[in-house]
């Protein structure tokens, strides 16, 4: 067994003794309580909490959530803190005696704790903790139920019809449809699709138009992460997400860009809830809130059913229909009420206007180098990297007749030669090839700094700047990324021990085995260009002439 370090010990016979008694224990928290201790969301790992209490005085001095199969030592780590740095109003200090339940706990902390002057008892009741895990289960027990039983089961039958619907394959995210609800609510829905950009799959229901309208607008504004949180929070809706089921069996390597747009509808899960600016965010529904989503999603999936077709247009025009839908579940003496969905075509093109707006504004802002930048030389499925290739595979792409290569005027290649090596389909291949002559061939590779204000992040452009001056993306990197500074710092390494010069090599075989890995056989074309590395030699480089 392993005891506490003579440093440690002598730190802790520092302390004041006081003539008290602690009671410690450790038990099995359920997935609820875990959430009211932590904030965290469910899981499916099995947890404990460790707690260290105050009997004479009546308090907590310290507590922590770990994982089961975490071993006793974090009993002895939880105790310690409870002594140096207690929570609450009390000084630290050490107990003359502590109670536990537990007699394998009891005989580990007489041998860790043996030189610190404190007497180690058991006890089969500890009252001051059972109180306190007792009012966690009846805090856990007076929850309400995420969905009232009376909608429980209907609501997520709909949520699973409206997932095998899949509107979000027809209907844009600002194409808005609107749902009469004067005869249980008092007013209308306003519903945004969310999925079409397959990050997101699910329905938000706007208690009004203007809180729509007033969110999309501070959505499209340059805002910082902590401000997104905010609009996001200022909301008036309901919400209903889909997430993959607990049970769904995660692959960290492969599921990391899961879309779940792909599962089936018996791997989902419906997540509703509320959002309002004096609530925040609300993971359930009261018994009238959820009358109100029960009966929209009827109405929905027949609107989005009998209006299939007209949807999936590129311009929706105004369609209304009316259904006499029942107002309650399983009732033997259904009330019917009317319900009128109907699209919003003014609605959808204000908000569309205020995306292109917005996305004009970000191109104009973007373009600082008032010369044109052209995204459409790399292909949607091509490989673009920064590479370090051999200087004897220089010299036989140079001497292959079938490569394509333009004035190759390097005299110290060095050991490696720094690349753009981009990968792609032979016809796309030779495409790259004859747009980069056309032009004049290659003058210079930048790796040119922006700032994502949005995300917060530092990217990098890459850009091939060709002799009549135009400018061609060919990678957007991370410059946060340590995979991808690593490879920057070697590739411009090599860049100045070739005196500024690098190269492009452009290459099929994007399909093929060679995928990410091409051959000799697989070089169609091989430039030589300068890296500009200095921001001003950027800069300069890259602004127009007075010419």
């Amino acid at each position: 067994m392993n005891s506490l370090t003579l440093t440690t010990q002598r730190r802790l016979k520092k302390l004041p003794q006081q003539p008290s008694v602690w009671e410690g224990d450790r038990r099995s928290l359920t997935t609820h309580s875990n959430d009211q201790l932590e904030g965290q969301k469910n899981s499916n790992i099995i947890e404990e909490c460790i707690i260290w209490v105050d009997r004479s005085e009546g308090c907590v001095r310290a507590m922590e959530v770990v994982s089961s199969d975490i071993g006793p030592e974090a009993v002895v780590r939880t105790l310690i803190r409870a002594m140096e740095t207690p929570m609450g109003p009390v000084r630290p200090s050490r107990p003359q005696k502590i109670l536990v339940r537990n007699r394998e706990v009891q005989f580990f902390l007489r041998g860790a704790l043996q030189s610190l002057n404190i007497t180690i008892e058991y006890e089969p009741e500890l009252p001051l903790i059972d109180e306190i895990f007792h009012t966690f289960e009846e805090s856990q027990s007076g929850r309400p139920p995420a969905i009232p039983s009376r909608y429980s089961s209907s609501i997520k039958e709909l949520a699973q019809q409206l997932w095998e619907e899949s509107p979000w394959e027809y209907i844009t995210d600002y194409e808005i449809i609107a749902v009469d609800l004067e005869q249980i609510y008092a007013q209308t829905i306003y519903v945004c699709v969310l999925g079409m950009s397959e990050q997101e799959y699910g329905l938000i229901f706007y208690r009004s138009l203007d809180s729509l309208q007033r969110f999309r607008q501070a959505a499209l504004q340059k805002e910082s992460m902590s401000n997104l949180e905010q609009i996001f929070l200022s909301q008036d809706c309901w919400f209903l997400n889909y997430e993959p089921a607990e049970d769904w069996d995660f692959d960290d390597d492969e599921d990391d860009d899961l879309d779940i747009g792909d599962l089936d509808s018996s791997e989902i899960e419906p997540i509703l809830g509320s959002l309002h600016p004096y609530e925040g965010l609300r993971r359930f529904l009261d018994e009238e809130e959820a009358g109100v989503i029960y009966v929209t999603l009827q109405a929905l999936l027949r609107f989005f059913s009998s209006s299939h077709r007209q949807l999936e247009k590129e311009t929706v025009a105004a369609l209304s229909k009316t259904y006499s839908l029942p107002l309650f579940p399983s009732n033997d003496h259904q009330q019917m009420i009317s319900v009128t969905v109907a699209t919003q075509p003014e609605v959808s093109t204000t908000l569309l206007e205020m995306l292109e707006e917005s996305e004009d504004e970000d191109e104009d802002e973007g373009n600082t180098f008032n010369v044109p930048i052209n995204s459409d030389l790399i292909p949607e499925n091509a490989l673009t990297s920064l590479e370090l290739i051999s200087r004897e595979l220089v010299t036989k792409l140079l001497e292959n007749s079938k490569t394509y290569s333009d004035s190759f005027t390097v005299a110290n290649l060095g050991e490696s030669f720094p690349v753009v090596l981009i990968q792609t389909t032979r016809p796309k291949a030779k495409e790259i090839i004859e747009t980069l002559e056309a032009n004049g061939g290659l003058k210079s590779v930048c790796l040119y700094p922006v700032e994502d204000s949005a995300l917060e992040i530092e990217r990098e452009l890459g850009l091939l700047q060709v002799n009549n001056g135009h400018l061609y993306i060919f990678n957007e990197f991370d410059a946060e990324d340590p995979k991808y500074q690593n490879k920057r710092r070697k590739w411009t390494s090599a860049c100045q021990e070739t005196q500024g010069y690098c190269g492009l090599i452009v290459a099929m075989g994007v399909t093929g085995s060679a995928s990410g890995k091409p051959q000799l056989k697989d070089m169609l074309g091989i430039f030589q260009a300068r890296f500009l590395e200095d921001i001003q030699e950027i800069t300069q480089a890259i602004l127009p002439s007075e010419e």
